[in-house]
């Protein structure tokens, strides 16, 4: 699977683990009512290339640290400590070294 922002593949996981963290994705996406910026990729039909809009995404993971960095509740924390962690590395190499590149919760830089 093929995660990608223009012509550059940002993160390139196994099937299996792509589609975990797209359905994550989705979900978060509902919690926050936030757009995640990721997409259909550039050729119609190809389900294994995702393409990341680094604006809409950063704005996304900067909503999930917020809402992280809130919640107290422990198993909330751990379920979502690695979709944390996932999200905000995706965001640092689509090339935003702000909000979401900062330590927050679990995440340290």
């Amino acid at each position: 699977m093929y995660f990608d922002m223009g012509d550059e593949t940002l993160w390139n996981p196994s099937s299996g683990a792509g589609r975990l963290f797209v359905g994550q994705v989705e979900v978060v996406e509902t919690e926050l009512r936030l757009p995640s910026g990721i997409g259909q990729g550039k050729h119609w039909g190809d389900s294994d290339t995702l393409e990341v809009g680094p604006a809409l995404f950063a704005e996304f993971v900067r909503g999930l640290l917020a809402q992280h960095d809130r919640t107290r509740h422990p198993v909330f924390r751990a379920l979502s400590e690695g979709f944390v962690a996932t999200a905000v590395a995706l965001a640092r190499r689509a090339g935003d070294r702000g909000g979401a590149a900062r330590a927050g919760g679990c995440v340290r830089p």
